[in-house]
C-alpha cells in the first residue's frame, strides 16, 4: 500500500514538472533590457534611464560596458549602484541593474538621437539602442487635493485638513500656498507631521508632498457651513481646491443677579437668598446646567434648583443661591463666586456679600457695656468717700 502511494505521488510530480516545463519559454542568452527605450529629454537637463543586463542560462563572464553614438557636447555615463562602472558580470539566471545618465547641453538642437549601450564579452555581445528625443520645456503643472474636504466641529474646534500637492512638471518647483477664508477666520499651513508653519515647499519633478491646513474660526461665529479656498502656485502655474467646515451650535452661558445686581446682604449665621439669572446667548440649547459656588471657609453655598434641565438658545432661567455665613463672621464685605456649566461651557460671576451681625447680639453688647459702666461708677462713688 505504501509503495503504491509513493508511485502515485511520483507520477503526479512528473506530470506537474512536464506541464511547468511546457509553459516556461525556452529563453537562453544575454540581454540588455529597458522599460522605456525611447525617451524625451529637455535641453539643459539630466535624464536617468534604468537598464537591466540579464543572464538567462549562460555561464557568468565579464562584460565590458560602453555607450556609442553620443552627440557632441553630450555626456553619457553608465552607473551601477550609483557609481560609474565600466564592466558587469551577471550570474547565471541573474541580472545586474544599471542606469544610463545623460547630461544634455542647453544649446542642443531639436530632433531624435539614437545612442547604443553595449555589453561585450569573449563569447557574447549584446546591444540596446535608446532613442532620445529633444523636447521643448513644458510649462509647470500642479495639482492639489485632500481626502477629507469637509469637517465638523464647534466654534472652539481647530479644523485640520491634509493636503497633497503634486508637481506634474518635468522639473523641480518651489510651491507656495495661500488660503482664503471668511472674515476673522485664522488659517495657517504646517508640515504634515509637525508644527512648523510654512509658506512654501520644494517638490521634485513628478513627486508629491503633504502639508496641513489649520483653520480656527472666531469664538463668536454662528452655526453654519463655511467655505475655505486653497490655492497653490509656482512659476505661473496654479491649482485650487475647496474645503469646508461645519460649525455646530454651542451654548454660551452668563450668570448674574436679578437686574444685573451682583451684591447682597446677609446676617452672620443666617441663610440669605440671592436670585441668580443664567442666560444662554449661544446657538444651541444648554442641557443639564449645573450650578456651584465657592465662598469663604466655613460658609455654605447651596442652590435651588441645583441643576437646570435645559436653557434654550437666547433664553434665561432663574435659580436661588442660598448663602449662609458662619456665626463667627465679622461684619464687612466678602466675595462669593457662583458658577454655571453645561457641555464644557462654563460661566462664573463674583457676588459681594455684606455681612452684618445680629441685632440681638448688638443689644446684648450694649447691655454689657452699660452694666460695666454702672459697676465702675458705683465703685468710684463708694470708694471715693473714703
Amino acid at each position: 500500500m505504501r509503495a503504491r502511494l509513493l508511485a502515485i505521488v511520483s507520477a503526479f510530480l512528473c506530470v506537474a514538472s512536464a506541464a511547468w516545463g511546457a509553459d516556461r519559454p525556452d529563453v537562453k542568452g544575454l540581454y540588455l533590457l529597458a522599460d522605456y527605450p525611447a525617451v524625451s529629454v529637455q535641453p539643459g537637463t539630466t535624464a536617468n534611464i534604468p537598464i537591466k543586463l540579464q543572464n538567462y542560462g549562460v555561464a557568468p563572464e565579464r562584460l565590458q560596458l560602453s555607450v556609442t553614438g553620443v552627440p557632441t557636447g553630450w555626456t553619457a555615463t553608465l552607473l551601477g549602484g550609483g557609481q560609474p562602472v565600466a564592466a558587469a558580470m551577471p550570474a547565471t539566471d541573474g541580472g545586474v541593474s544599471l542606469e544610463l545618465r545623460l547630461d544634455v547641453p542647453s544649446n542642443a538642437g531639436s530632433g531624435t538621437q539614437t545612442l547604443s549601450v553595449e555589453a561585450k564579452g569573449e563569447g557574447h555581445t549584446v546591444t540596446l539602442p535608446i532613442a532620445v528625443t529633444l523636447a521643448q520645456q513644458l510649462p509647470a503643472k500642479l495639482k492639489v487635493d485632500t481626502a477629507l474636504p469637509a469637517l465638523r466641529g464647534t466654534s472652539k474646534s481647530s479644523f485640520e485638513y491634509q493636503l497633497t500637492i503634486k508637481n506634474d512638471s518635468g522639473r523641480n518647483l518651489t510651491v507656495s500656498f495661500a488660503a482664503q477664508a471668511p472674515k476673522n477666520f485664522e488659517t495657517s499651513f504646517t508640515e504634515a507631521y509637525g508644527s512648523q508653519e510654512l509658506s512654501s515647499v520644494a517638490i521634485e519633478a513628478g513627486k508629491s508632498k503633504d502639508v496641513k491646513l489649520k483653520v480656527r474660526p472666531p469664538s463668536t461665529v454662528d452655526a453654519g457651513t463655511y467655505p475655505v479656498s486653497v490655492t497653490v502656485s509656482a512659476e505661473g502655474a496654479t491649482a485650487k481646491t475647496d474645503v469646508s467646515l461645519e460649525i455646530i451650535g454651542q451654548p454660551r452661558l452668563t450668570i448674574s443677579g436679578r437686574d444685573g445686581l451682583l451684591s447682597m446682604r446677609a446676617e452672620a449665621g443666617q441663610q440669605a437668598t440671592f436670585p441668580v439669572i443664567i442666560s444662554n446667548s449661544g446657538s444651541a440649547p444648554a442641557d443639564d446646567v449645573e450650578l456651584s459656588g465657592s465662598a469663604p471657609s466655613g460658609w455654605k453655598v447651596e442652590f435651588n434648583p441645583k441643576t437646570i434641565a435645559k436653557i434654550e438658545a437666547g433664553k434665561d432661567a432663574e435659580a436661588q443661591a442660598l448663602i449662609t455665613p458662619t456665626e463667627k463672621s465679622l461684619a464687612g464685605d466678602y466675595q462669593t463666586t457662583l458658577r454655571a456649566s453645561s457641555r464644557g461651557e462654563t460661566a462664573s460671576s463674583q457676588v459681594r456679600v455684606q455681612v452684618v451681625t445680629s441685632t440681638v447680639w448688638g443689644i446684648a453688647g450694649v447691655g454689657i457695656i452699660a452694666a460695666a459702666l454702672l459697676i465702675m461708677v458705683g465703685a468710684v462713688v463708694r470708694f471715693g468717700r473714703r
